[in-house]
């Protein structure tokens, strides 16, 4: 004797259990029709420029294959339609340079605003390019930044009665340029 249910008695006992294992089957035409085609596209909005000040290269040298190194972050500034105020000094860039030239970098450091409150940041992302680009970036040469890749997805950190919490549950997006004394951030937030 069989124990198993015809489907059937299954759909109708438990229909809110089934739905999601259909729609991953593919089960139903039903749940493709409920979906868009397209999600909307987010805006982009400007919530502030961060001019970054760094300090020489600290090379760690070749571990596991790829060249390690840490940059300093010695101040700056912050400037901006949502946020103003400085970085401060003591953060530190970490990069690991692959063969292929492209840097996976992880910088954490801290904002003050304006009204004193602290923030910290955690800002990874990726910096690549033709080689004889990358060459004149490394060279200290100001290198139009539409001719290498720079793009960070900073997070913040910041207490939830402040006045700036917005920062700690909003998505943002960062367009980079790397100068010899400084880094430049646009930072967008993701609407």
């Amino acid at each position: 004797m069989d124990d198993a249910l015809p489907r059937r008695s299954l759909l109708k006992a438990f229909p809110p259990l089934m739905l999601p294992a259909l729609a991953l089957a593919g089960g139903t035409d039903t749940l493709r029709a409920a979906e868009p085609d397209a999600l909307a596209v987010p805006p982009l909005t400007l919530a502030m420029r961060l001019r970054i000040w760094i300090g020489p290269p600290q090379e760690l040298g070749l571990v596991d294959g790829v060249r390690k190194r840490v940059i300093p972050i010695t101040g700056g500034s912050v400037t901006g339609p949502r946020l103003t105020g400085k970085v401060l000094p003591g953060g530190a860039d970490w990069q690991s340079i692959r063969p292929d030239g492209t840097a996976d970098i992880l910088a954490r450091y801290a904002l003050q605003a304006d009204d004193g409150t602290i923030i910290s940041v955690v800002n990874p992302g990726y910096r690549h390019g033709p080689a004889p680009v990358l060459a004149r970036i490394a060279a200290g040469e100001v290198v139009d930044p539409a001719l290498y890749y720079f793009r960070t997805t900073p997070r913040f950190e910041v207490a939830s009665d402040s006045p700036h919490a917005w920062l700690g549950r909003t998505i943002f997006l960062c367009t980079a340029a790397r100068y010899k004394d400084h880094v430049a951030l646009d930072i967008f937030a993701v609407g």
